[in-house]
Formats: structure tokens, sequence, C-alpha cells
């Protein structure tokens, strides 16, 4: 929108020291008439000491004297003013010029704006801390989108490859050459399907509800126990109530993606996952622990990265397309939680969620206490099975539900 221009905000406060200077200058002016010159005689008087001139007298010596005197303490105000404007708004002018450049693009340029902490301090410094994160997340989402098209890009050249072969050479088996292109095209769907749900969890575009993180679990377990049998991978349980306050389905996804990733990378035989939930530290907290191969602490450092996968992370039927964890990561983002990952003693991996802790009815919220069940206002997730919820420590055993989600 354009705005006529107007009088600079440096300009005006000239004025007003200009102003004030004036003002302050007349009111001595009319305090010396009110306490001195009112008590002299109009006249003047002569005594034998001598002549004492009057009040008028005065007044004709004095007056000239005084406007000179305002005039010069109005051009005074005005260029001391200018100086003291121009002195006091330069912060600010480092901040538009900052403020320029990130429009212009330049996200790396900071203010850095030196002195004590004042209001321009806290600014600049509230500025710097914003293109420092605006630079940060742009630069992810540019590698994110590079990652992206690369992925996306590979199962389409595949999948024109097969068709190629298929259109020149009629020798070849069509029923093969059409479950190789059904499982590069479900693979697409995959990776697009999860790129399009770590979209939704960045944008925070959901409903938050009381959830209960020990019924997630189980119900995340029952999906992924068919898995976790055809790998040969026992899954022990230890779900205490967790309340907290978010979106099931992102929730879900997020409980999802770590129990497959611990059954997926885990050893070939003998392999183990531990899952738990409870409270602790005014914490909502899930802890997936996992048996595996040894992981050196910088590449765990690297594993919710967007399309980032550690040793041995080759592409199989149940490897995912690498946005398991960065998944992860962007759901406690958005549920304003935090993910840490940590190798294990003797390989594999332990992966530690922590959640705000849902307010108990305590609190006048309406919330759950931390024993929460159904009638205390939490959203139940369904039934794992027949016999309810799992014991804690035991292993789960029930029939095969839908196909797990992307993992790392």
């Amino acid at each position: 929108m354009r705005r006529r221009p107007g009088v600079s905000v440096r300009l005006r406060l000239a004025l007003s020291y200009a102003g004030f200077l004036l003002v302050a200058g007349t009111l001595l002016l009319a305090i010396v008439w009110v306490f001195l010159l009112r008590y002299v005689p109009p006249e003047a008087v002569s005594t034998r000491l001598g002549f004492w001139p009057g009040r008028d007298d005065l007044i004709r010596a004095f007056a000239p004297r005084a406007a000179w005197g305002l005039v010069f303490l109005l051009v005074f105000g005005l260029a001391g003013g200018w100086v003291l404007a121009g002195r006091m708004l330069a912060p600010l002018d480092r901040i538009t010029r900052a403020t320029r450049k990130a429009a212009q693009g330049s996200l790396s340029h900071r203010i850095e704006l030196e002195g004590p902490l004042d209001e321009f301090r806290e600014l600049a410094d509230a500025f710097d801390a914003m293109l420092a994160r605006l630079e940060a997340q742009v630069e992810e989402q540019r590698r994110f989108a590079a990652n992206a098209s690369h992925e996306l890009r590979t199962p389409l050249a595949v999948m024109r490859t097969l068709l190629e072969v298929a259109r020149n050479d009629p020798s070849q088996d069509r029923q093969a050459l059409i479950e190789r292109l059904l499982l590069v095209n479900a693979r697409s769907i995959e990776l697009t399907e999860a790129l399009l749900l770590l979209s939704r969890s960045d944008r925070r575009a959901f409903h938050r509800e009381l959830v209960d993180m020990s019924l997630v679990v189980d119900e995340a377990v029952e999906t992924l126990l068919p898995l976790a049998e055809r790998h040969g991978v026992e899954v022990e349980v230890d779900a205490g109530a967790a309340p907290t306050t978010g979106s099931h389905a992102l929730l879900l996804q997020l409980a999802t993606n770590l129990l497959h990733n611990a059954i997926v990378h885990n050893r070939e035989e003998g392999g183990s996952v531990t899952v738990s939930t409870g409270v602790a530290e005014g914490s909502c907290v899930l802890t997936v622990e996992n048996t595996g191969p040894e992981l050196p602490g910088h590449l765990v450092a690297t594993l919710t990265e967007p399309f980032q996968r550690g040793p041995g992370r080759v592409r199989g039927r149940h490897s995912g397309v690498g946005l398991g964890l960065a998944i992860v990561r962007s759901v406690c983002r958005a549920h304003d939680g935090d993910l840490a990952l940590a190798p294990r003693p003797g390989g594999g991996l332990v992966a530690t969620v922590r959640l705000p802790l849902a307010p108990s009815p305590a609190d006048g919220h309406g919330g759950a206490s931390p024993g929460g069940s159904g009638e205390s206002g939490f959203r139940q997730s369904p039934a794992p099975g027949p016999a309810g919820p799992r014991a804690a420590g035991s292993t789960a055993r029930t029939a095969p539900p839908p196909p797990p989600s992307p993992a790392r």
C-alpha cells in the first residue's frame, strides 16, 4: 500500500525538544514576573540614596533581551534536538537497514547492536534471533526440497524405464514388470504421503485434544506386531499413564514411526524393542529402545534429517523412505515437545520423546489426572484387542492390522 510522505520522526523529535525548551524558558520568565516584578512599584522612585527604577523601566530594559533569549533557546533546541534525536534513532536506522536486507533475501545479515540492554537492544536481539531462525528454516527447506525432488525423481525414472522396456521388448515377462511397477508406484505414494504429513505437522494445522500416550503406544504396537514377528523381534511394553494434549493422529504417527524404525533397524536374529511411557519431571515421556548395530554419536545426530539413513539402511520392502524420524521430530516440535536420540550401550538406539503434560482437573481445565481413564476426559484410543490393553512388560500378540507408515 502506497503512503504519502510525512514528517520524519527525527524532525518531530527535534521540534519537540525545541518546543520544550521554549516552554521552559517562557515559564521561567513567568515565574520572574509572578514572584519578583509584580512587587516592584510601577513608576521610578527617587530617594536620598539615589534613583530606583520602576516596573515599567525594568520591563523596557528586560523584554528585548528576554525575547532574544527565547529565540536563542528555539534555535539551540532545534539544533540540539536534531543531534540528540539522530543519536537516539541511530539503532533504529540499523534495524531498518537490516530489515530491508532481509526483505531482499539476505538472511545472513545481523544487527549485533552494542551497548547496554535497553528497548532498542532488546528489539535488535529479538530481530537477530528471528533472522537466525528464518535462515535455518529456509536452509532446511531448501535442502529438504532438493532431497525430496531427488527421491521423487528416482521412482519416476524407474517407472519410465520399465514402461519403455515393456514397450520395446515384447519378450519380457509382463507380469514381473507389472509387479515391479506396482512396487515402485507404492513407494512413490508412500513418499508423497510422508511429505504431506511432514508439511502438515510443520504448519501445526491440527485440532488439539486430550490424549493418553499409553493408549497410543498400545495402538501402535498392535499395528506393527506382525512386522515384528516377521523380523523375529520381541516387543516389550511398559505403558504407564502419560496424558498430554495434541493431535491423536499425529501422535499415533509419531509412536508408529519410532516403533517401525526400532523393528526394521534391529538385529537379524534375537532382536528386541522396549517401549515405555510415563510421567517424569513434569513431562509426558515416551521411550523406545531397540537392539541393533553400533551407532556412532555423530551419525545419531543426523538421523532426524530428512532422507538420512544410518549404515546398512538399504532400500527394502520395509526400509521406509528416510522421513520417519524427520516426521517424529516435526510432530514433537508441533506439540512443543522434544526428541532426543542416543546410542544404546551394546548397539542400537534409544529414542526419548518429551511432551507437555496435560493439565489436571485441579488446574480448572477439565483435563485428566496422570492415572486418567475414560471417565477423566481423555480421548480413548481404540482397544488393542478383545483382552484390552496389555500388561506392562508383556509381549503383544494380535492379528495383522493395516501396513505401517514410512520410517527412517
